[in-house]
């Protein structure tokens, strides 16, 4: 019997939909056949076991959420100042498609990360060695900053760019009237205000 690829890709999207919902543990592999509109035999078949679907899933997602700025932090042609911008940008963009992606990583690694870690391929990798981290240290000995570092430079961005997105109901309820537009607006001036607070941080100059 020969695979199709339609019907495989069906089940990963099925799959990502339920366990970015669920998580690995309150996800069953019938919840997953019936959004993929399959019986479970069928699942089965493809992927025969919920763990060895979830590692695609957990392998793609991590892919995904980190791979977004890749290759952006690794550019050497592009300035601080504008890198902080498209990483930004990029986050709030693509973190907004889909708001669950976060949640499930961290949760999962939180719940696991020796074997999050290893089934990825980030084992014994860190997260230092790329020219991003190099450009703001060297920001840093230019301007003679004190207490602070190009990782914590780096978790700032990143968190502050991701908690408006997955932190949406409680943004919501927390400030009235508060509908689709008007969040709309707050994430689009957030762009803004999160890039000009990390180059206030780094003293750039512009």
């Amino acid at each position: 019997m020969e695979k199709d690829i339609s019907t495989e890709e069906k089940i990963k999207n099925a799959a990502r939909k339920v366990f970015h919902e669920k998580g690995y543990g309150q996800a069953r592999t019938r919840d997953i056949a019936e959004e993929a509109g399959i019986n479970l035999a069928l699942l089965n078949y493809y992927f025969r076991s919920k763990e060895k679907l979830f590692d695609i899933i957990m392998k793609e997602s991590l892919q995904e959420m980190f791979g977004l700025i890749v290759n952006l932090v690794n550019a050497e042609d592009i300035n601080l100042s504008d890198k902080i911008d498209m990483i930004v940008a990029r986050y709030i963009d693509s973190i907004s498609k889909n708001p669950n992606l976060p949640l499930f990583v961290l949760s999962e690694i939180q719940a696991n990360p020796h074997k999050i870690i290893e089934n990825v391929g980030l084992k014994g990798k860190s997260i230092a060695n790329n020219f991003l981290f190099k450009q703001i240290q060297e920001q840093i000995d230019k301007k003679g900053i004190k207490g602070v570092t190009p990782l914590q430079i780096f978790i700032n961005i990143v968190s502050m760019s991701i908690f408006p997105i997955v932190g949406k109901p409680l943004l919501m309820n927390l400030h009235a009237p508060f509908g689709e537009k008007e969040y709309e607006i707050f994430i689009e001036e957030r762009k803004a205000l999160i890039s000009q607070w990390i180059k206030m941080m780094l003293q750039i100059d512009e």
